[in-house]
């Protein structure tokens, strides 16, 4: 079970035959890990831009910032709200909260969009406007067709068909989260192809679609991965792999960002993997976990 894992229909998804898609494993993941050479410096390694949490959930972005951090990127750029931004330094004094250049940007966890304050509503909307390939997370899922770059987005059932009843003719044609449950890897293929976003829907498998194709599947991490707190690492495991991998996305568009949505669903599964041992973790012992996930598929790619 990965990040935002559901209880709903949780038996009948484990049940469901899985055809169309590709399951995607260690070796796809290695092949997606940007490796610094002697030459790199730290804006040669991404730069990845942060607008996450809120006054009302400052957690998040600290979660997302670690994430991030532990996955490897060369510099984060936060650019949130004034309570998050002092967590947010006082437990990664690097990062940088100074606007500027970046590769790649992780908005939403931890944003509310039904009380949006102005402030927040602004840093979303240069976040949006700057051409640059972004994560969509939670509190900004309902900017998704404001975007002017490439877009993957990381809802779960719930969010998935709210973002989806949003765009609905009328009550009686609005998806459920019960309906997504029942069959989640068509959702996230209809999402991917009426939203013209890759969708990485979360639960015990993972499903990552983008528009008109690939599609991957991951199945990586136990159940007590499902804890507050973890969907917010993956948001940031997802944004170091994007700052990382900006040419890739600029070349291959979609297919790169499908590709970026599967790796980090594996790696978030398997640091959850490690961090719980077979019993219960919290969020930050999935980030604790991720460096040596990631060392391992270096060393798997020589």
């Amino acid at each position: 079970m990965v990040a935002g894992a559901r209880a709903l229909g949780g038996d009948e998804e484990r049940r469901r035959p899985v055809t169309g898609w590709r399951s995607w494993d260690e070796g796809d993941a290695a092949a997606w890990i940007a490796v610094p050479q002697e030459s790199s410096d730290k804006y040669s390694r991404g730069v990845l831009g942060v607008v996450t949490g809120s006054d009302r959930y400052p957690g998040a972005a600290v979660l997302g910032v670690e994430g991030a951090s532990r996955t490897g990127v060369g510099m984060i750029r936060y650019l949130g709200a004034d309570r998050p931004s002092d967590l947010v330094m006082r437990r990664r004094p690097e990062i940088v909260t100074a606007p500027g250049r970046v590769q790649g940007w992780l908005i939403g966890s931890g944003m509310d969009a039904s009380s949006r304050p102005d402030d927040d509503a602004q840093r979303l909307r240069a976040a949006l406007r700057d051409g640059t390939p972004l994560v969509i997370d939670a509190g900004a899922l309902d900017l998704v067709g404001r975007a002017s770059a490439p877009v993957i987005v990381t809802p779960h059932f719930r969010e998935l068909a709210t973002v989806l009843a949003s765009g609905a003719d009328d009550d009686s044609d609005a998806v459920t989260a019960d309906d997504i449950a029942a069959d989640p890897g068509d959702w996230a293929m209809r999402a991917a192809d009426s939203l013209g976003v890759t969708v990485l829907l979360k639960g015990h498998t993972t499903y990552v679609a983008a528009p008109g194709g690939p599609r991957y599947t991951v199945t990586a991490g136990p159940a007590w991965l499902a804890t507050a707190g973890s969907g917010d690492v993956l948001g940031g495991v997802l944004g170091a792999l994007v700052a990382t991998h900006a040419r890739e996305i600029d070349e291959d568009g979609h297919a790169a960002l499908a590709a970026l949505g599967a790796t980090a669903a594996w790696v978030h599964g398997r640091a959850g993997e490690r961090a719980a041992d077979g019993g219960p973790i919290v969020a930050l012992d999935i980030v604790g976990a991720l460096p040596g996930v990631v060392r391992d598929l270096v060393r798997a790619r020589r």
